[in-house]
């Protein structure tokens, strides 16, 4: 994974969408202490951040000491590379002992993992029964109609064989995904749920520039292919300039995942 986005991590930090305060109301709600919490795969801490409002110490990991360069910076976040896979010696050395976190999250990273075994680790530093675990995706930007018509085949031809096979799990809003824990308080199930909406104002070179922090983007770029093509960009900037409107409101769909680990 890390692969993928070591080249624009100065990007993928200024193009990314901050997700809603709203969405870390809800899953502080569903965990009975905020001592601690574990951002996953944190990239530049878009997630962490938001957290250390919350949770009194936040300790943040990614396998890119690149991603970490441009992390948001606050006293009560620890930020920690980590290997692409750990040993419980090392999972606790790095990250925190067994049964002491209260919450884990993965903010749009967990189809690059191997699951299988970071749900090992998780139930290992989860505090149990009630210890939580958060994961969650947003979709590619919604802009209107006359952008998302040139933006489908763009996706769906033009970036099709760049994308990885994991992108699926996010194209299908991680219902798909494996994810073997219990419904949190309130919940009949662990989602997706899908009542969060983030929104970013953009302008055309903005919305280019989320593009390119993609991983099929990056890809193609390393195989010397260049998407966004002259053409393809007239297309892009004919349909954004349609309403005379050079700034736009841009929807990312958020969809969580959400369970507590039990005993």
């Amino acid at each position: 994974m890390a692969e993928l986005f070591i080249k624009q991590a100065n990007l993928y930090a200024v193009a990314r969408p901050n997700y809603p305060k709203e969405l870390f109301k809800l899953i502080a709600s569903k965990t009975p202490k905020r001592n601690l919490a574990w951002d996953v795969g944190t990239r530049s801490g878009q997630a962490a951040a938001s957290l250390a409002q919350i949770y009194q110490h936040v300790i943040a990991t990614d396998t890119s000491p690149k991603q970490l360069k441009f992390a948001i910076k606050l006293p009560n976040i620890r930020y920690q590379l980590t290997p692409p896979t750990m040993s419980i010696t090392e999972l606790e050395q790095n990250v925190a002992t067994q049964s002491s976190v209260d919450l884990v999250t993965i903010a749009s990273a967990p189809h690059w993992f191997d699951l299988r075994q970071f749900y090992k680790q998780v139930k290992w530093v989860l505090k149990k029964p009630s210890g939580v675990i958060a994961a969650w995706t947003y979709t590619m930007p919604e802009i209107n109609e006359s952008v998302g018509a040139v933006f489908k085949p763009f996706d769906t031809i033009d970036c099709k064989s760049f994308w990885a096979p994991q992108r699926k799990l996010v194209d299908n809003k991680y219902m798909s995904i494996d994810f073997p824990f219990e419904p949190v308080d309130g919940y009949e199930n662990t989602g997706p749920f899908d009542q969060f909406v983030v929104e970013k104002l953009m302008d055309l070179d903005d919305y280019f520039k989320f593009i390119r922090s993609c991983s099929a983007y990056q890809k193609a770029n390393d195989k010397g292919v260049e998407l966004l093509t002259e053409n393809v960009m007239e297309k892009f900037k004919a349909a954004w300039n349609e309403d005379g409107q050079s700034q736009k409101i841009a929807r990312f769909r958020v969809y969580l995942r959400i369970g507590k680990v039990g005993n």
